[in-house]
């Protein structure tokens, strides 16, 4: 499925709209949808109900039942990989191909060291973005070199510091297979921030959003036990 160019008397671009809300803030509900778009909510839910049968989004239900009066708490809607495919995915089988081939021929440490040479963007591009933009903190700095390469990422205030949320990974299809991908992309995180970072989630293994802990100045000098982890995680994750 893809999201094609606006025809006379179509709803695409309105549904386009829809789809990308969800792909930038998360999976979302019917009435979020609506407040964020100034739709009417009649008009989304048609929306979402066409995106549902085109495969590029599904209903879940909410992870925290929190009490909202009478009745069921409201489903959420989240794209599904077919709907991340409409969404100018930079690689395709020839990269995957290509990495297989990679790895025949040099070995782990070939795909590792192009892995670490692809996400050089990070590090080349911090110091910039901190010296333009001297308002932001440095994760929001990370989030700004990401985004700038269509990661769609922002930076969310949690009890043990910061978490860089990715709603969106160019390179998911990938990096699936190719782990190495991820893993450079936090070393990288880790080296301009200058500190230790923990991945909790990544779009490649089947996560919503690709989440990352940053400890806190206080936080990191204590430990952190891996249940408050797995806490930090329900509280990202679809």
């Amino acid at each position: 499925m893809e999201f094609e160019e606006a025809r006379p008397g179509s709803d695409q671009p309105t549904r386009q709209r829809v789809a990308r809300s969800i792909l930038v803030d998360g999976p979302s509900t019917a009435a979020a949808l609506a407040e964020r778009l100034a739709l009417t909510p009649a008009a989304v839910r048609r929306h979402l109900d066409q995106l549902v049968e085109e495969g590029a989004v599904e209903a879940r239900e909410p992870r925290t039942l929190a009490t909202r009066g009478r009745g069921r708490p409201a489903k959420v809607f989240a794209l599904t990989e077919v709907g991340r495919d409409s969404f100018d995915q930079q690689y395709d089988d020839l990269a995957v191909q290509a990495l297989r081939f990679l790895r025949e021929t040099g070995g782990e440490q070939a795909v590792r060291e192009f892995a670490s040479r692809r996400v050089a963007f990070i590090q080349e591009r911090f110091g910039e973005v901190v010296e333009q933009h001297p308002e932001l903190s440095p994760a929001e700095a990370v989030a700004r070199v990401l985004t700038d390469e269509g990661y769609a990422a922002g930076v969310r205030d949690v009890p043990v510091g910061e978490q860089l949320c990715q709603q969106h990974c160019p390179v998911s299809h990938v990096a699936h297979e190719f782990p190495q991908l991820c893993e450079a992309e936090t070393e990288a995180i880790a080296a301009v921030l200058g500190s230790h970072v923990q991945r909790l989630a990544t779009i490649a293994h089947g996560d919503g959003v690709c989440t990352t802990c940053i400890p806190s100045t206080t936080a990191s000098s204590t430990s952190t036990t891996p249940s408050m982890s797995i806490k930090e995680k329900e509280q990202v994750t679809p």
